[in-house]
């Protein structure tokens, strides 16, 4: 197991940076945003905080919630327009601080697919960067469910997208940043787990998190070092 110090040296001489997004990158659940904007909120964010507590699947939880909200395709691009996702202070820094050291970075969320496209645009990250689940519509835009194929539907699914990465890009060393117990156990196959308490603090992810930070000043500083 890698020491504070030895994780902070991954960081810096990372290839890639994989973020996490809801609570992370934004300071909003966007499935929570999208229950609200549905009418669903309160069921909904329940279920959300069972699912990121890691007591239930993240499958079975994105199922129901989706069951629940069944938002159509017209919601969703309203949801965007009217609402759009808020970035967490320090975040658009620390992003053009990674790309100028020639850092990829990639968004990687157990969220919807046309949100966190719209949030990689402002990071000016590049839309092949983002893996999410991808909501399903009838030709009438109402909803017909979600792609189960993607690999962020399920539990497990950022490490599979973080090993895909390292075969396909010859990644070494590739650090996930995020609030949940979905990104903590994507390391291994990442190199090291960094735990973001700046919008939520989950109480699992403090407690077992080696390097755990509430604010992303914390790691432009570390940059800063070198």
């Amino acid at each position: 197991m890698a020491s504070l110090m030895e994780m902070k040296e991954i960081f810096r001489s990372a290839d890639a940076v994989c973020f996490d997004v809801d609570s992370t990158v934004i300071r909003e659940e966007g499935i929570d945003e999208l229950a609200k904007f549905c009418g669903v909120g309160d069921a909904v964010a329940e279920m959300t905080r069972r699912a990121m507590g890691g007591t239930v699947t993240f499958k079975a939880a994105l199922t129901a919630r989706l069951g629940l909200i069944r938002p159509s395709y017209e919601q969703v691009q309203k949801l965007i327009s009217d609402n759009p996702p808020e970035l967490t202070p320090g975040i658009r820094e620390l992003v053009s601080r990674l790309h100028q050291r020639g850092v990829q970075v990639f968004l990687v969320s157990g969220g919807f697919q046309s949100i966190v496209e719209h949030v990689a645009l402002q990071l000016n990250i590049p839309t092949t960067n983002v893996f999410a689940n991808r909501l399903k519509f009838y030709f009438n835009g109402e909803y017909a469910g979600f792609d189960e194929t993607q690999p962020t539907a399920e539990s497990g699914g950022k490490g599979k997208v973080i090993a895909h990465l390292k075969q396909q890009f010859q990644f070494k060393k590739v650090v996930m940043i995020g609030d949940g117990a979905t990104d903590m156990e994507a390391c291994p196959p990442g190199d090291c787990f960094i735990g973001f308490g700046g919008n939520v603090i989950r109480k699992q992810v403090k407690e077992k998190a080696k390097w755990y930070i509430t604010h992303f000043d914390e790691l432009l500083k570390e940059l800063e070092e070198r």
